[in-house]
């Protein structure tokens, strides 16, 4: 049989692509901008089913399965949120999982799916299939757990390279296609105070560092302050926007990497036509599960390894929380610690965790006393490095619980930090003889 004659033999409409679902099964789903949306939305149609278990993560699309009328049919566990879940938590459907992005391959394989659902490329001439700018951040493994395989063939999702990024027709049980553009990160210019905070952290990175930065405006406004630059080098989860245009630029060449020299490392990219298109033409583009990009000791490897990644508050201890406030779940463990604690490893390496000040147009400030009560620890204060903000940046490795607290309050937004002063001193994580200083400092 031809590739051509097995293609056609595997060909199904949408609804018989999901008409095997039973209630109660557990089901994947490719995350980010690699979701098969229209075989997801096709199973929301079906009435008959109670209880699927869907996994995926982080949906930049709206499928029908969150709309209102949809609770009790497919539920959604997801180990790292994005606006979409945030936006739909009050419904029920969505259970927050908590897993570094380093173990979320285990998390995956652990489950023995019923169905793993994807979106590829079309086969090449071998009959080989990409999954996609973000399936690899789990890889392939997960798929050959699973029970049976489908996919939605989309023309428009490019062929990228790495050890899991390829599924073989073989392999897979029933396939539809479909013709749709891949979602496009919206252009996100950064603000005044994601500004500044760039403007703190680009001068501590080295010319020949090997970056790891989060997604978002912060990662941007980062990258935007780093062409003056020489010969940096790429090992990170998510590859941004702002990493295509420095190696386009030239700024980015790895050619000081010690592990995959001239090489961008990274586990899935959520970005732009163009960025979809480098990772598919370039030939630097190397993509892995999380579970080898994320590893700690092969973050280590790298001289001179900066990490940057946001934060939702941290307090005058020094422990960040950047999933959650309180019991509201803003995103997830994601590879926060892989990354800080990969950088610990590295000769000359630094993390830095950085935030706005202030929250809530400027009514609450995110450096506290304390954390509220439920607030998810992402970060340990016996890990962090460098807390930047708009004011500064302030140094707590090895340093004692009063030296974190006064440098904290020093970086806080002035109009918090007499508050922070006071509180600090009640509460006995600073001497009342510091009073004076901290508070000539405010």
């Amino acid at each position: 049989m031809t590739m051509q004659e097995l293609y056609q033999s595997k060909r199904r409409s949408p609804e018989e692509c999901v008409a095997h679902v039973q209630s109660g099964d557990k089901i994947a789903a490719g995350p980010t901008a690699s979701f098969p949306l229209e075989l997801i939305n096709t199973l929301s149609a079906r009435k008959d089913i109670q209880d699927v278990q869907l996994y995926s993560a982080m949906l930049v699309h709206l499928p029908d399965f969150l709309g209102p009328d949809q609770p009790g049919r497919i539920y959604y566990h997801c180990p790292f949120m994005g606006p979409v879940e945030r936006m739909c938590m009050p419904s029920g459907i969505i259970t927050p999982v908590s897993v570094h992005f380093s173990r979320l391959s285990d998390f995956f394989e652990s489950h023995h799916f019923d169905t793993i659902f994807l979106e590829v490329s079309p086969p090449d001439a071998k009959g080989f299939m990409g999954i996609g700018p973000c399936a690899p951040m789990v890889g392939t493994a997960t798929a050959k757990t699973a029970k049976n395989i489908v996919v939605q063939v989309n023309p428009k999702v490019p062929m990228v390279s790495g050890p899991e990024v390829l599924v073989h027709l073989n392999d897979v049980d029933m396939l539809c296609e479909v013709d749709r553009d891949l979602f496009e990160l919206p252009d996100m210019p950064a603000d005044a105070e994601e500004k500044a905070i760039a403007g703190h952290i680009a001068p501590l990175i080295p010319d020949g560092a090997t970056l790891q930065l989060g997604i978002g405006r912060l990662a941007n406004a980062v990258g935007d302050r780093l062409y003056d630059k020489k010969d940096l080098g790429i090992h990170t989860e998510v590859l941004t926007p702002s990493m295509v245009n420095l190696y386009e630029q030239g700024v980015i060449t790895g050619v000081h990497k010690e592990l995959h020299p001239g090489k961008i490392i990274c586990s899935f990219c959520v970005g732009r036509k163009k960025d979809y298109d480098f990772m598919a033409r370039s030939g630097v583009v190397e993509m892995h599960p999380t579970r080898y990009v994320n590893n700690a000791w092969r973050i280590g490897q790298h001289s001179n390894f900066i990490s940057v990644n946001n934060a939702l508050a941290v307090d005058l201890t020094g422990q960040v929380a950047s999933e959650s406030l309180g019991f509201e779940q803003y995103s997830g463990t994601g590879g926060q610690l892989d990354f800080v604690r990969g950088a610990q490893l590295s000769k000359g390496g630094k993390s830095f965790l950085a935030l706005k000040s202030t929250a809530k147009k400027n009514t609450l400030s995110r450096i506290q006393l304390s954390l509220a009560p439920g607030t998810a620890i992402t970060t340990p204060r016996s890990d962090v490095q460098y807390i930047v903000t708009e004011f500064g940046i302030a140094d707590l490795s090895l340093k004692s619980i009063s030296e974190r607290a006064k440098a904290l309050i020093t970086i806080a937004h002035p109009d918090f930090r007499e508050e922070l002063v006071r509180t600090a001193v009640e509460a006995g994580l600073i001497r009342p003889g510091d009073l004076r200083n901290l508070t000539a400092a405010a």
